[in-house]
């Protein structure tokens, strides 16, 4: 069993990484020409969400096969049935970012899975209280407190944004009561993914004692994953039977252009790869967080928001707003980065004091 020394610091280093490909894994979206959104979804889901998470375990976890007979079913069970919840929320969260674009989106989704996400498995588990009286746990409080405050102000920005887009004639696809009411179950579902990693722990524990070390959270991910795929294909393949579209997975649209099939394959790949690799590097810095570990969902999702603000940007969404909006936005990013140096400082006082 190869033991994990804890290093928050090179921690939140490694989740910042993650957020990083989390923020612009769809991205590539733009990108694709002659498919319907069903189709680029299934095949991107069946690369981040099924044979990506396989083929990262195989890799990275030492007798793979010991590992999946010795775990205990029940664990794989619960790991697997929640990250099927998680799934209907990864869709919905998909379809939102068309509506009412990636800044709103994940101000929305993934600030209501950061508070969820981080206070209630340790809330659940009964460990919070007495986790919160260490050292550092006051800077951990304020990091949580304005990280949330941050991405609620990205969110108010993103209303103006939305109000100067309508104003300005530019609207495009912003459908806002649509795409708010699916921001909000995407982010209670995507809290959700993070109890299907919680449910995992004794198979990464099975992981650890064959030698997995820092590793050992990617065989939950064929389970947690798998599970997202269940319902996030079922629904992609419904639509297809609605709008009998499946033989775009041969072809793409007749106005799309030549080459259209292969390049729509490889943004799919190319999202696939990005949305796994989030959760290969979070993992690589979650188990480096120390005391305050549960953090860890927090320190990811409020990064992400920050990120994904700054792709919005790349991505010209602000462009024809009003300077307000723009000092807005420019103020929840400052106090989203004030939030990451808290919780970073927090990690590191309780790391410390627990050496």
């Amino acid at each position: 069993m190869n033991p994990v020394t804890s290093n928050p610091l090179l921690g939140v280093g490694l989740h910042a990484v993650g957020a990083g490909f989390a923020a612009t894994c769809y991205a590539p979206q733009k990108k694709v020409r002659g498919w319907s959104w069903q189709t680029y979804w299934l095949v991107q889901a069946s690369f981040c969400w099924f044979l990506l998470p396989i083929l990262g375990a195989w890799l990275t976890i030492p007798e793979l096969g010991a590992v999946l007979r010795e775990a205990p079913r029940e664990a794989m069970a619960r790991s697997f049935l929640l990250g099927a919840a998680y799934g209907i929320g990864g869709t919905a969260f998909g379809i939102s970012i068309r509506h009412i674009g990636f800044s709103l989106t994940y101000a929305i989704a993934v600030g209501l899975s950061s508070v969820l996400g981080t206070l209630i498995p340790p809330l659940v588990k009964g460990t919070l209280a007495a986790t919160l009286q260490r050292a550092g746990a006051d800077w951990v409080v304020a990091g949580i407190a304005v990280g949330t405050l941050g991405i609620a102000m990205t969110g108010w920005a993103g209303r103006m944004k939305e109000t100067d887009l309508t104003a300005a004639g530019t609207r495009g696809e912003f459908r806002l009561l649509r795409g708010l009411l699916l921001s909000l179950l995407a982010g209670v579902l995507s809290a959700v993914y993070g109890f299907s990693l919680e449910a995992g722990e004794p198979i990464a524990d099975v992981a650890s004692a064959h030698g997995a070390g820092v590793f050992r959270g990617n065989v939950t991910y064929i389970f947690s994953n798998t599970g997202a795929f269940l319902t996030s294909a079922a629904y992609c393949v419904l639509l297809h039977l609605r709008g009998r579209t499946f033989g775009e997975l041969l072809r793409a649209g007749p106005d799309a252009g030549g080459g259209a099939l292969s390049m729509n394959y490889l943004m799919s790949f190319v999202t696939g790869l990005f949305w796994y690799g989030q959760f290969f590097f979070y993992n690589l810095g979650h188990v480096r967080m120390g005391t305050y570990r549960f953090t860890s969902w927090a320190i990811h999702m409020i990064m992400l928001v920050l990120f994904s603000n700054l792709v919005g940007v790349a991505f010209r969404e602000w462009r024809g707003c009003r300077n307000r909006t723009h000092r807005a936005i420019a103020v929840a990013l400052f106090v989203l980065v004030a939030a990451v140096l808290l919780l970073t400082y927090g990690n590191h006082l309780g790391d410390a004091a627990g050496l």
